[in-house]
């Protein structure tokens, strides 16, 4: 039954929502910041739909560590597709994601996306993948936060796949804030048990901030690693939370 409710629910958005983006894109003629955030607010009641027809459970931790006034690079690990849901419901700041290229082929969704600053990166084509970075470095400059997943596709072991060093070079061309972002048990609702939507508590875990510029010569030139580790002493930490 959560199954046949949250495939309604994405249908009946997709069309309802049609209406509400010709009114972004007037918006955004008259004021782009506002766009986003009208865009964000959408994204927020469409995702708490789904958890909510999913009986998925959210606990959030952390929160406060992001900072209010500065644009941060969210760097999380991929369990499941509830992931993106989860973030953007919790999320503290207006934020595009970046998301394998075949997203940015999706209609209505796709659009949606791009309002969002969302990016869509080919990471078989690396000279078109620094174009896409350099993208998210403008949308940082400009005061937008972004959230990437350095294991590069979705990862149910326990332990969490190599992270991409790449993907940090937002923060590092910017000085951006790095926030860890550690998140548990999302592939408990849908991957473990495909096709079938089931109950469950994910756990989003927003760590302190990591400024590039801060960190040891060292730590600086391998960050992903470094960030890598910080994450998985969080999700060790939040284990029991998702019970």
């Amino acid at each position: 039954m959560r199954t046949v409710l949250v495939i309604l629910a994405i249908t009946i958005f997709l069309i309802i929502s049609l209406p509400f983006y010709l009114i972004s894109l007037i918006i955004g003629l008259f004021n782009n910041r506002a766009k986003i955030r009208f865009s964000q607010t959408a994204a927020k009641v469409f995702f708490r739909i789904i958890l909510i027809f999913s009986a998925t459970k959210v606990k959030v931790l952390g929160r406060e560590n992001v900072p209010s006034k500065e644009a941060v690079l969210y760097t999380a690990n991929h369990r499941g597709l509830a992931d993106i849901a989860v973030a953007y419901v919790t999320l503290p700041t207006l934020t595009g994601f970046v998301a394998k290229k075949e997203m940015g082929k999706i209609p209505v969704m796709s659009w949606w996306m791009r309002n969002l600053n969302c990016l869509f990166l080919d990471r078989e084509n690396p000279r078109e993948g620094l174009k896409t970075i350099l993208t998210g470095v403008e949308n940082i400059r400009k005061g937008y936060s972004m959230f990437i997943m350095p294991e590069g596709t979705r990862n149910h072991e326990e332990e969490m796949l190599p992270f991409k060093e790449g993907s940090f070079k937002m923060a590092e061309k910017t000085g951006c804030a790095i926030i860890p972002v550690a998140i548990t048990n999302s592939d408990a609702v849908f991957e473990r048990q495909f096709p079938w939507v089931k109950k469950a508590t994910v756990v989003i875990h927003y760590g302190n901030p990591i400024y590039p510029n801060d960190l040891p010569k060292e730590e600086r030139k391998f960050i992903g690693n470094h960030v890598r580790d910080v994450i998985s002493s969080m999700l060790e930490e939040d284990k029991k939370l998702a019970l």
